[in-house]
Formats: C-alpha cells, sequence, structure tokens
C-alpha cells in the first residue's frame, strides 16, 4: 500500500498572495497548447495558421474554460446548492471545475472566434483538438498534488491512502494518475498521430469526442463518484453520464466527414 506525499497545495507565497499548485498546472496547460501550436504552425507553413491567430486561439480558449468549467460544475453537479448560494457561483478559488463544462465553454468560445475571423468552426476545432490533451492531463496532476478526486477503494499492490482529505485511510485507486495517462498521455500520443496526416474536415475533432469519452467513461470505474451525487441511473457516474454524448457525437461526426469527402 501506498500512501499520498501529502503536497502542499500552495506551491509558493509571495506576500499576501498564494501560487497554488492546481492554478500553476492551467499555466502548463496554456504554455502546452502555445508550444504544440507554434510547432504545428512552424513545420506546416502552408495550413493556412498564424501566430496570431494561436494567440488569438487562446485568449478565446481561456475564457471558455474558466467561464464554461465553472458554470459546468455548477449546472451539472450542484445546481441546488449554488441556485440557493448565487454569490459562490464566483468563489473560484474554493474549487469546482467540469471538464465537460469547460469543453462547452470552449466549443461556443472557438464559434465566436470562427464568425469573427470567417473560418469553419471544424477547422478551428481539428486544429486545436491534438493541442489540448497535455494540458488536461497536467490538470489530473493538479487533482493528484491537492489529494482530490480520489479513486474507489481497491487492495490492489499499488493502492493509495490519502490521509489529508480522507479520514477513513481507506486504500484506494490513485485514479488521477489513470486519468493523465488515459486523458493526457494516451490521448495526445493517438490525436496527434492521427492528426499528422491530412484528414476529413471535422475527422480529427470527431476522434477526440470518441477517444476522450471513451477514456473518461473507462477512468470513471475507478474513480470514487462525488460525495454529494453518488451513483446515478444503471449505477453509472455523472461523468460517465456526461461522457457518453461525446462518444455518440464523435461516432457521428466521424461518419458524416468521411461522407463528405466521398
Amino acid at each position: 500500500m501506498l500512501v499520498h506525499p501529502g503536497f502542499d497545495p500552495i506551491a509558493l507565497k509571495l506576500g499576501p498572495l498564494a501560487v497554488r499548485w492546481y492554478g500553476l498546472m492551467y499555466l502548463l496547460a496554456f504554455v502546452a497548447v502555445i508550444f504544440l501550436g507554434r510547432y504545428r504552425i512552424k513545420t506546416r507553413p502552408n495550413s493556412g495558421w498564424s501566430i496570431q491567430m494561436l494567440d488569438d486561439i487562446l485568449f478565446f480558449g481561456v475564457l471558455g474554460v474558466v467561464l464554461g468549467g465553472r458554470l459546468g460544475y455548477v449546472l451539472f453537479y450542484k445546481p441546488d446548492y449554488y441556485f440557493s448560494h448565487p454569490l459562490e457561483i464566483f468563489y473560484v478559488w474554493e474549487g469546482g471545475m467540469s471538464f465537460h463544462g469547460g469543453f462547452l465553454g470552449v466549443l461556443i468560445a472557438m464559434w465566436f472566434y470562427s464568425r469573427r475571423v470567417g473560418i469553419s468552426w471544424l477547422m478551428i476545432t481539428d486544429f486545436i483538438a491534438p493541442l489540448t490533451p497535455l494540458g488536461l492531463g497536467f490538470g489530473r496532476i493538479g487533482n493528484f498534488i491537492n489529494a482530490e478526486l480520489w479513486g474507489r477503494a481497491t487492495d490492489l499492490p499499488w493502492a493509495m491512502v490519502f490521509p489529508t482529505t480522507d479520514p477513513t485511510l481507506t486504500p484506494r485507486h490513485p485514479s488521477q494518475l489513470y486519468e493523465f495517462g488515459l486523458e493526457g498521455v494516451a490521448l495526445f500520443t493517438l490525436l496527434w498521430w492521427y492528426s499528422s496526416r491530412p484528414r476529413p474536415t471535422g475527422a480529427v475533432s470527431a476522434v477526440f469526442l470518441i477517444a476522450y469519452g471513451a477514456f473518461r467513461f473507462i477512468a470513471e470505474f475507478a474513480r470514487e463518484p462525488d460525495a454529494f451525487l453518488g451513483y446515478l441511473a444503471l449505477h453509472l457516474s455523472m461523468g460517465q453520464w456526461l461522457s457518453l454524448p461525446m462518444i455518440l457525437a464523435g461516432v457521428w461526426m466521424l461518419r458524416w466527414s468521411h461522407g463528405r469527402r466521398s
């Protein structure tokens, strides 16, 4: 059995300002998008993308992630509580972000950007899809450092206890690391390879939907459901139910994109 190291969630203090590891993971996520995006633009000079366009996309993407992630958490996970305490919706420093909400926020932000510059929305999402998985992986590392979103009880040799956040000291799956491997490393490898060759418009975005939805659905079997929600219908978690539409939409979009090319 392993014991979580019990990291201090605050990376450093600058007077009254506390810089948290989770915030640094968000920063690393955006840096990864910039680095990978610039590499793609440099190695594909005839792609039609520029550094200025990448910077604009990042600006819109940050807004989409933050606003969508927070509102998604409010609406998907604790609507009754936040409707009774509306001012606490803005207490982002207390935690509470939803990937699926952030994902929808980015889609909406990219739609606004596509309208602004006159570029196909799917061309934009095809470009950014391979750039995002490493950022998702950094987010899971942030969850691990904070000893949050741990897994279900298990007796496997690598089971871990989280003494700072779980007073029961139950050996659990380190599900944050599973998700880092699946949603971060594996998804990045798949999308970077798949997008390295010309694909029909929308195909890369479709593979992102299918692969992320499938990886998240699988990882949720090892992750402890939120205590205030528990299991939903068919003994599935909220994360699994939110992932199923992604998979179905991705399958439809992949068939549609290849059908258009034909």
